[in-house]
This record gives C-alpha cells, structure tokens and sequence, in this order.
C-alpha cells in the first residue's frame, strides 16, 4: 500500500506523514528531500540551475518510482499533483489524501517560516496573500481529485493521525 499525502505547503504533509508512518509502520518519504538527495542539491537549486521543467521531469520519474514500492507513506511536493500525470499514477497506485486547510491559517504558517521556502522567501506580506490564494485556486481542481479529502483545520495532529489511521483499519 501507497499512500500520498497532498495538499497546499504548510498544511502539515510531512508532519502528519512521519506520524501515521511510525503509527502503521510504514516507511516515510518526504518527496523533496528525495528528490535533493538524489540530486544531491536544493529544489531551489534545480530550479535555478535546470528550470522548473527539468524539476517536474525529475519529481515525475521518482513518482513512478515510489509508485512500486510497498508500505510507504509519501508527502509530496505541493505541486506534485499538478503536472504531467502525477495525481493519475498516484491514484492508481495508492491511496491520496488531500489535507485540506483553510487560506488563513496556510498564511499563518507560511508567512512565520517563510524564509525557509524558497518560493515566498522575498516575498511581502500582502504578496505572500496573494500567492496563496492565486496557487490555491490553480491548485484546487487537482487536490480535488484525492481519493479522501481531511479537514486539517482546527485538528491537532493526533486527531488528524487517527482520522488517517481509520481510514485503514
């Protein structure tokens, strides 16, 4: 069993992810720091180095990949779902769980701890806003197709590692 966990940065994939692993013993693989082991340098660095494009051809490959594996919780990239093919192979091969969580709190995460992601970084307050909502909106048809979608909001990550858990038993 496969099972992808998708959603927005700062919606807690790789949180929630390591926890449900450990709870079912699984094995846990956070997509991008894969991908920049393997790599052996940052996302921010294939991008600037290779472009996106060459980025999305790598996360691609290491989704099918993965997709062979057994026993594996992933969280994926926040766009992972959105390019080539991805949200299809991992539909099909897995199990896809959309943590969903609300415009404000995503801004509250991400805007405290933006200087460790690379993509708002630089960005102003009212930009780091508009972003989320504008990536949301562009986002949203994809995550929509997750076999489960969780509402994160107002959950602490015990509950939500239930919730997952249940969805299994």
């Amino acid at each position: 069993m496969r099972i992808f966990m998708i959603g927005f940065m700062g919606c807690g994939k790789s949180t929630i992810g390591k926890m449900v692993a450990k709870e079912m013993n699984y094995t846990f693989i956070d997509l991008d720091r894969e991908i920049e082991a393997a790599e052996n340098r940052s996302i921010t660095d294939i991008f600037k180095e290779d472009g996106e494009k060459a980025f999305r051809a790598i996360e691609a490959q290491f989704i099918i990949d993965i997709s062979q594996k057994e026993k594996v919780i992933i969280a994926c990239g926040g766009g992972t779902p959105c390019f080539g093919n991805n949200m299809s192979i991992m539909n099909e091969s897995g199990y896809t769980i959309y943590l969903e969580l609300k415009e404000n709190e995503l801004f509250k995460r991400l805007n405290d701890g933006k200087e460790k992601r690379p993509l708002i970084a630089n960005l102003t307050v009212d930009e780091v806003r508009a972003y989320i909502q504008r990536t949301l909106t562009a986002r949203m048809p994809f995550y929509l197709q997750a076999r489960t979608k969780l509402d994160v909001n107002e959950k602490d990550t015990r509950e939500i590692t239930e919730d997952i858990q249940r969805l299994f038993l």
